[in-house]
């Protein structure tokens, strides 16, 4: 081979695989960086993914506890309206806020399967709880209802009771007074006469006196027969009423005052008889101890200040 000659294509040989390793080197080195830009997109995506589950669970979380909360605190109002409280459910309610407000407190993808755990485990007891605190505020209702309804007729009852005992005050009052009524005593055949300064005892018919000549009044009468008046002591009055109307009245004679109708009236003389239903003669013999007004004068006789019966007589 002559000396001066050149080896070219030796050298472009060498060149030419230099660029080959080069280009496969790059071509390692890109695949590789791909390699790892996927494998770090499919860690950032499950990452991504794992933090929404995360959230989600932690969102359902809170809705559940939310929803715990407001039972809580509809039951509360159930109890109160029955009259009621509770300081067990008060404290429920809030230990839920303050579950809630932790709840609330973690950062999206913060969440973890443990505290998961530990919350829904947390809201499993409360539900049974709250089902058994509704079981038994359906009872209470239901006793409630039961205890309204007895109380209503019971007070039916009362009321009913109480019309009658109204209805039989009512009739025994009334059979009082018709009793009362029909007991009072009448005075049979009542008779005026006078007894003059001379003891001497006048009567007339037409029962008129000569005023001058009177020196007492005497009346008499009989009870008459009364099957519904007890036997007992009656109080007898008799009352003589001058022409103006004053009743004849001296309490060293016998008189007094007693009621008729409700008002204090003066009586001439009284007498206390034991009745005995056998039309029994009284009389009143009365002196004024001065003398009389003439014109007619009217004769009372009352029981019990009732009138029993009167009659007049005139002095002239």
């Amino acid at each position: 081979m002559d000396p001066n000659e050149t080896p070219e294509p030796r050298s472009n040989n060498s060149r030419v695989l230099l660029w080959v390793a080069l280009v496969l080197v790059l071509l390692g080195i890109n695949g590789v960086l791909f390699y790892l830009n996927q494998q770090k997109g499919e860690q950032n995506e499950a990452l991504t993914t794992e933090v929404k589950a995360k959230d989600s669970k932690l969102q359902e979380q809170i809705k559940q506890y939310e929803a715990l909360k407001a039972d809580f605190e509809r039951q509360s109002q159930e109890l109160q309206a029955l009259g009621l409280s509770n300081d067990s459910l008060e404290a429920k309610i809030a230990s839920v806020n303050a579950d809630l407000l932790k709840l609330r407190s973690f950062r999206a993808g913060s969440f973890s399967i443990a505290q998961q755990n530990v919350f829904k485990q947390r809201a499993k007891n409360l539900e049974v709880q709250l089902r058994k605190k509704d079981e038994d505020i359906s009872q209470l209702k239901k006793d409630n209802e039961t205890l309204y309804t007895e109380t209503t007729a019971l007070k039916d009852k009362q009321n009913k009771l109480t019309d009658t005992i109204s209805t039989i005050a009512r009739t025994n009052r009334e059979l009082s007074d018709k009793v009362s009524v029909a007991s009072r005593l009448q005075a049979d055949n009542i008779k005026v006469a006078i007894i003059t300064s001379k003891n001497k005892e006048k009567d007339d018919d037409k029962e008129e006196f000569k005023a001058k000549r009177v020196e007492k009044v005497k009346v008499t009468f009989a009870l008459a027969r009364n099957d519904v008046s007890p036997k007992e002591t009656k109080a007898i009055y008799l009352r003589i009423l001058e022409p103006d109307g004053a009743a004849l009245y001296n309490l060293s004679t016998g008189g007094g005052t007693f009621t008729v109708e409700g008002q204090e009236a003066f009586y001439t003389q009284k007498q206390d008889v034991v009745y005995d239903n056998t039309k029994q003669k009284l009389e009143f013999v009365y002196a004024k101890g001065a003398e009389y007004k003439k014109g007619q004068h009217t004769v009372e006789l009352y029981e019990s200040g009732q009138l029993m019966g009167k009659t007049t007589f005139t002095l002239k």
